[in-house]
C-alpha cells in the first residue's frame, strides 16, 4: 500500500474518538477497564483515548449503577443519575453524605457531609428511611452481594401530607468471574409516585439481567421486562412493608419466568436458530426419511449395476 493509499484509509480523530466511545459504552457489566486497556493499545493515542474516557465512563458508571465504597468506610454509594448531586458529585442517603467521585478510577476520592438543600424535609424522610430499610432487608436475602438504594426525586421539600412527591428505589447485583470467563448483572429501577389527592401510590418497575460468556467465544445476554403497579397510601412502616412485597413479587415473577423461559431453550429458541428451508426452498421430510437413499442415488447417477 502506497503512502497516499493509506492516508485515505487513516481515520480521523473524531472518528477514532467515536468508535474508542462506543466499545466503552457497550462494555459488559464490571469489563470496561479491561476494553479501556485494549483500546488504549490499539489507539496508541493519548489525547483521543482520554477524551473518549471522559465522556464514556460517567455514562456507563450511571447506566450500571456502580457500588463505590466511601473514603472512610462509613458506606458504600451508588453512581446513578438518581444520586448525582452535581458533577462527579453523588449522595448517599442512609448516610447523608456526598461522595467525590473519580469516574475513570472507579473511585471515591473524597466525601463530604450533605446540604440541608440535597437532603429531603423530615416528613418525607421517614417514608424514605422505612422503605430503605424494607427494601435492605429484601435485597439480604434476594440477591447475594446486592446493594440498594432509595432517593427523593420530586416532592423533597414537602413538610406535610397534602402534596405528592416520588421516591426511586435502585437495586443492583452483580457475579463478576472473569477468572472463569463469565460476568452477571442485575439492575431495576422503582419509580414510586405518592399521589395525595387520590391517597394511591403507583408503582413503575424496569428491570434488566446482563450476562457475558466468553470462554472461546463471546455470548451476551441482555433481558429487560417493564411493569406497573398500584397500591394505597399508609403511614411511613405499612407503605414500606407493602411497597417492598409488591417489588418481590414483581421480581420473583420475572426471575421465574426467566428460568423457564432459559430451560426451554434447546428445544424451543435454539431450533428456530436454523434455516426454516434449505436452499431448495423445500421443506425437509422428517417424517419420512427412508425415501432417501444416498447409494441409491449415486448407482442411479453413474449408472451402477446396469
Amino acid at each position: 500500500m502506497s503512502d497516499d493509499e493509506a492516508s485515505e484509509t487513516e481515520l480521523s480523530y473524531n472518528q477514532k474518538l467515536e468508535i474508542a466511545k462506543w466499545f466503552l459504552l457497550n462494555s459488559p457489566a464490571g469489563e470496561i477497564q479491561y476494553v479501556a486497556k485494549d483500546i488504549k493499545a490499539v489507539l496508541k493515542d493519548e489525547t483521543v483515548y482520554n477524551e473518549a474516557a471522559a465522556d464514556a465512563f460517567p455514562s456507563y458508571n450511571k447506566s450500571h449503577m456502580i457500588c463505590l465504597q466511601l473514603p472512610n468506610r462509613s458506606g458504600d454509594v451508588l453512581v446513578t443519575s438518581f444520586s448525582e448531586v452535581s458533577e462527579n458529585e453523588y449522595i448517599d442517603p442512609r448516610t447523608a453524605q456526598v461522595a467525590v467521585v473519580d469516574h475513570v478510577k472507579q473511585s471515591c476520592i473524597d466525601v463530604r457531609p450533605a446540604n440541608d438543600e440535597e437532603l429531603p424535609s423530615a416528613y418525607i424522610e421517614e417514608y424514605r428511611c422505612a422503605l430503605d430499610a424494607e427494601i435492605a432487608k429484601y435485597v439480604g436475602e434476594a440477591y447475594p452481594k446486592g446493594v440498594c438504594s432509595v432517593y427523593c426525586t420530586n416532592g423533597r421539600d414537602v413538610e406535610e401530607p397534602g402534596s405528592d412527591f416520588e421516591l426511586v428505589v435502585v437495586i443492583c447485583a452483580s457475579r463478576l468471574s472473569p477468572q472463569n470467563f463469565c460476568n452477571g448483572s442485575w439492575r431495576s429501577i422503582w419509580n414510586i409516585v405518592f399521589k395525595d389527592e387520590l391517597q394511591s401510590v403507583e408503582l413503575r418497575g424496569k428491570m434488566q439481567v446482563g450476562a457475558h460468556y466468553f470462554e472461546e467465544g463471546n455470548v451476551q445476554l441482555d433481558a429487560k421486562h417493564e411493569c406497573k403497579d398500584t397500591t394505597i397510601i399508609q403511614s411511613p412502616d405499612d407503605s414500606a412493608v407493602s411497597l417492598t412485597s409488591i417489588i418481590r413479587h414483581h421480581e420473583t415473577e420475572y426471575l421465574n419466568s426467566l428460568q423457564t423461559s432459559y430451560s426451554y431453550l434447546p428445544d424451543s429458541t435454539f431450533k428456530d436458530l436454523r434455516r426454516k428451508l434449505p436452499v431448495t426452498r423445500t421443506l425437509f421430510p422428517w417424517h419420512n426419511t427412508m425415501q432417501f437413499s444416498l447409494t441409491r442415488d449415486i448407482t442411479k447417477e453413474l449408472g451402477i449395476g446396469k
